[in-house]
C-alpha cells in the first residue's frame, strides 16, 4: 500500500553500514530523509551518495538525519562506500541500510514492478520529527536526483510548518513568502510586521518571516 503525505512513516528495525538502528527512535527529533537505491555499485547511485556526503553540513543545520536504502547486503555496501569515497572525493558519513530480504522496500512501495520487478526506483522520503510523511517523490533508476531542490524543499517544509505562509514557484531560502489564505488581508500587518503587498486579495506577499 502506497504512503501518502501526513502518514505516520512506517517503523523498522534494520542493519545498516552504522549498525543496527530502530528507524523512529533513531530519528529522535529530527527530520529525516529516507532515500532508496536500485542497487550497489551502479554509476548514478555513486554519484547520489558521494553529493549526500558532501551536503552533511546543510543537513545537519536543517537538523535533518539522512539514511539511504539499497537492496544489497552489508559487505557490498562497505566494498562500495569505499568505491564513493574515492571516485566522489569524499566521505560517506551516513548509514546505508542492508535492506537484502526488501523489507524496507516493501513497507515504503519502493519497488514499482512496471518499471523494474527486483529493483528499487528512487523514492525520496522526508519525514518530520512528528514521525509524518512530509513529502514524497519518485525519480526513475535512469535519472538522479537534484540535491538543492530536496535542501530547498526542506526548508520550505520547515518554514511552513511554523508560520502561516507558503512558498511561491521557484521560491529559494530568502524569498518572499505567500501569506496564507486563512489570514485575512486587514490582519496581516500584526502577524507579518516586516510589511506585505497585495497582488490580488488571495494573493498576498511578505517577506520570509524568519530570516
Amino acid at each position: 500500500m502506497s504512503i501518502r503525505l501526513g502518514d505516520i512513516a512506517p517503523d523498522f528495525k534494520a542493519e545498516t553500514t552504522e549498525g543496527t538502528i530502530n528507524f523512529h527512535e533513531w530519528l529522535g527529533n529530527s527530520w529525516g530523509m529516507l532515500f532508496s537505491h536500485p542497487a550497489d555499485y551502479t554509476p548514478v547511485c555513486t554519484t547520489e551518495l558521494g553529493r549526500t556526503a558532501q551536503l552533511k553540513s546543510e543537513f545537519e543545520k536543517r537538523n535533518v538525519k539522512v539514511l539511504a536504502v539499497s537492496v544489497d547486503g552489508l559487505e557490498s555496501h562497505k566494498g562500495w562506500v569505499k568505491d564513493i569515497n574515492e571516485t566522489q572525493n569524499t566521505t560517506v558519513n551516513f548509514p546505508i541500510i542492508a535492506d537484502e530480504d526488501k523489507t524496507v522496500a516493501n513497507l515504503y512501495d519502493m519497488i514499482h514492478p512496471n518499471a523494474n520487478d527486483t529493483l528499487t526506483v528512487r523514492s525520496v522520503f522526508i519525514i518530520g520529527p512528528d514521525k509524518k510523511v512530509k513529502l514524497t517523490l519518485t525519480y526513475p533508476a535512469s535519472t538522479g536526483r537534484n540535491f538543492h531542490e530536496l535542501l530547498r524543499v526542506i526548508d520550505s517544509l520547515q518554514l511552513t510548518a511554523n508560520y502561516s505562509v507558503a512558498t511561491p514557484a521557484d521560491w529559494k531560502d530568502g524569498e518572499d513568502t505567500v501569506v496564507s489564505p486563512a489570514i485575512a488581508t486587514e490582519d496581516i500587518p500584526a502577524k507579518f510586521p516586516k510589511g506585505h503587498r497585495v497582488i490580488k486579495p488571495y494573493l498576498r506577499y511578505t517577506p520570509q518571516p524568519n530570516k
